[in-house]
């Protein structure tokens, strides 16, 4: 005779102590799960909903200066540290944590147009419309010494940006041409220039760190390589280009932020066609910092708010904006990649949190594994009707709402002229011209 023995390992269904939590068996056959994906789908629902109510991205605002915010700079080796430069010519240094100004620097004569922190991090360079470049300890004067610039070097016109190299003692600055200065020299180790209007940016590639890019007032978007002394190539779009930012992560891949309300992500090596083309804003896009994941990057506008942008979307995931705020000139991401600074006309720098409904400070392990939990269920149901209307909800100002709307019967006007002219030509004389290619007009090698 056979005998099977029910056999039970306590290790399975004991507790360890009386704070553990009951271990339940669970049998994962469908059939005993009727009611599974309806039971997901209301899960998510309210995950969904919770998400919305706890959306609250605002943290603080920095005051002190006494005029419009112009640039900011990040400290390369503190998270807490940020730079920035009002149209006073004043430079503030603000530690983030305490959530106050440090230091105060009387730069410039006027507006402070650039400002950068070398790579190691114990000085910063500033370029103001006294076209002057002056370079600063990043640590405070003793007791009894006089706030003076480390070097400063004498321009003959005005400077218009600045940007450090990675890795080098080399710094570029731009105006009427840009500039590759060797900071224990006061004259340019090389100048390079294509076209005769004034550059409004430079920016180094932070993974090749030889290849800088450049916009200038013409339109144009042109490309150099540091070791060739001459520029590589450029773009012209219909419209000019604010500044741009080299993507973090990817070596050829760079996003400008253009007049025309959009901001174009391009591939360094094809720049026949933009790989993305955002479209969001309703007024000029004015600053544009990517995340330290190189996977979302985030655009200031003359519309008086911010957007958060996926890299690979057309459209923005997130739109902060306070009653206050106004056109917003600079934002900065900051390392860490939780935190966003913008900094306005009306004389505040603004501290959000890039994620609007995520709890900042200790979570503890169950409260992770249930946000994990229902993270997984929105991306499970994201498609699903409801779900998507109330992810994609935001309150937008009157004026925000407005304009949109003005513009979308713009954009439908245009497609309807198109169509119009398309059915009363002869086949194939109205060419179809995607809209990634409706913005470039040439590449110029």
């Amino acid at each position: 005779m056979r005998v099977k023995v029910l056999s039970r390992n306590p290790d399975d269904y004991v507790r360890e102590t009386k704070l553990d939590l009951q271990r339940v068996p669970r049998n994962y056959d469908p059939a005993l799960h009727p009611f599974e994906v309806p039971r997901e789908y209301v899960r998510a629902l309210n995950a969904t909903k919770l998400e919305r109510v706890f959306a609250k991205p605002f943290l603080s605002s920095l005051d002190g200066h006494r005029d419009g915010v112009n640039c900011m700079a990040k400290h390369p080796k503190s998270l807490s540290t940020v730079l920035s430069g009002a149209c006073d010519g004043e430079v503030r240094i603000w530690n983030l944590t305490r959530r106050q100004c440090i230091r105060t620097i009387q730069a410039h004569e006027g507006f402070v147009r650039g400002m950068c922190a070398r790579f190691c991090g114990t000085s910063f360079f500033t370029v103001g419309d006294d076209k002057t470049v002056k370079q600063w300890k990043m640590e405070g004067p003793e007791y009894g010494e006089e706030e003076e610039p480390i070097h400063t070097i004498l321009g003959k016109t005005v400077f218009t940006g600045i940007d450090h190299h990675w890795k080098e003692p080399v710094f570029a600055t731009c105006g009427h041409q840009v500039d590759i200065w060797d900071e224990q020299r006061t004259s340019p180790k090389c100048s390079l220039t294509w076209g005769f209007d004034s550059i409004s940016s430079v920016k180094f590639n932070p993974i090749e760190t030889y290849l800088l890019g450049s916009c200038a007032s013409d339109r144009n978007i042109v490309l150099y390589d540091m070791r060739k002394s001459t520029p590589l190539k450029k773009v012209i779009l219909n419209m000019r280009t604010n500044t741009l930012c080299w993507n973090p992560m990817e070596a050829f891949i760079f996003t400008a932020a253009n007049e025309d309300y959009n901001l174009y992500t391009f591939d360094m090596r094809f720049l026949e066609s933009p790989v993305m083309v955002h479209m969001d804003h309703v007024s000029a896009v004015l600053d544009v910092d990517y995340s330290p994941t190189g996977k979302e990057f985030v655009s200031a506008s003359f519309d008086k708010s911010i957007r958060i942008f996926p890299v690979d979307k057309g459209h923005s995931r997130e739109v902060y904006h306070t009653k206050r705020m106004q056109h917003v000139i600079t934002v900065k991401w900051t390392s860490d990649s939780k935190y966003i600074l913008c900094g306005s006309d009306e004389m505040n720098i603004r501290l959000w949190k890039a994620n609007a409904s995520e709890k900042l400070g200790v979570l503890a392990p169950r409260e992770k594994a249930a946000m994990n939990y229902n993270q997984k269920l929105k991306e499970k149901f994201q498609f699903h009707p409801q779900i998507r209307r109330i992810a994609q909800h935001r309150h937008l100002p009157k004026s925000i709402y407005g304009q949109i709307k003005e513009q979308r019967i713009m954009r439908e006007a245009r497609r309807r002229k198109e169509l119009n002219r398309r059915k009363h030509s002869k086949p194939g004389s109205v060419p179809f011209v995607p809209e990634k290619k409706k913005h470039i007009v040439a590449v110029v090698k």
